[in-house]
């Protein structure tokens, strides 16, 4: 079907889902190339707007507000395409687009021991998240629901290498309601990659945890939710890259014509031939050292 064909809510409907599709951190990019695509400033401005706070959502894009760094997502959405931050106190719009706040607030917040709980909690988050992510992030949220308090933590870093031809996200998901004894967290945790050069990549990995946490006291409480993140994230990390490097020697293997051992043992060819009493040709030293190539390669 070609372009001037499409009704013009066909159109909104196929560009929202374009910019949706985005990864992380390439949504701006996504945008300029459908501008030249669709040549209409007014619709591709407003589903830009539309797309864009979707995708802050879905990636908790980071922002930072009096010096402290805020993570956008639904369960800081407040209506009409606001955000709001327990820190500052503020409810806001953000332009993606434009990388840019908009339309800033007051927003007064409810002081009671669930918010001084918030708080200490973001501080063990905080720890935790400084001493092993580069450039990580952290929030903790507080939601009601049907009388009940619930603490939303929110993890999130990146490193997005437009130049190299390669962007990844790592983010985190973590939600537990307020009891007295006992309560249980639930967790997700989502990484995903993209890579351009040459091939067109994407790798998304997740999974859903659920695990029970005891509750003493407040300090306690939040000490024992930043190991459980620890642990957990440890744990996802370890498998995801054994599962990289079996899929790497895999790939490897279907390469080769025939199987060859992988012992990621470094052989050193120069010992070899002086046991062997061996003198080099520069044939035969090419062949050798294209060998040797090829094991550090296997490595």
């Amino acid at each position: 079907m070609s372009r001037s064909t499409l009704s013009r809510k066909e159109k909104e409907r196929v560009i929202r889902r374009l910019l949706i599709q985005a990864p992380p951190g390439e949504f701006v990019n996504a945008f300029d190339d459908l501008c030249l695509l669709i040549r209409d400033e007014k619709l591709m401005h407003h589903q830009g707007e539309c797309a864009g706070h979707q995708h802050c959502q879905k990636y908790f894009v980071p922002l930072c507000i009096d010096g402290n760094p805020v993570l956008l997502s639904h369960h800081n959405v407040v209506g009409d395409y606001r955000f709001f931050d327990y820190q500052s106190k503020l409810s806001f719009k953000f332009d993606l687009l434009q990388n840019q706040l908009k339309d800033i607030q007051s927003h007064g917040i409810i002081r009671n021991e669930t918010e001084y709980l918030r708080n200490v909690v973001l501080c063990a988050l905080k720890l935790y998240v400084n001493d092993h992510y580069p450039t990580g992030n952290c929030n903790v949220l507080r939601k009601s629901v049907k009388n009940k308090e619930f603490l939303i933590a929110c993890i999130e870093d990146h490193s997005y290498e437009t130049r190299d031809c390669w962007n990844g996200l790592w983010k985190s998901k973590w939600i537990f309601q307020i009891n007295p004894f006992l309560t249980q967290v639930t967790g997700r945790i989502f990484v995903q990659a993209h890579f351009f050069r040459a091939v067109n990549l994407h790798i998304e990995i997740s999974k859903d945890l659920k695990e029970s946490l005891e509750v003493v006291n407040q300090a306690q409480l939040a000490l024992n939710f930043a190991r459980l993140v620890e642990e957990q994230e440890n744990i996802f990390q370890a498998a995801v890259l054994e599962e990289l490097q079996e899929l790497s020697n895999e790939a490897l293997r279907k390469i080769l014509r025939r199987d060859l051992p992988v012992t990621r043992t470094l052989i050193d060819w120069q010992r070899i031939l002086s046991d062997l009493n061996l003198v080099m040709y520069p044939k035969l030293g090419y062949v050798i050292y294209s060998r040797s190539v090829l094991c550090n390669w296997i490595i």
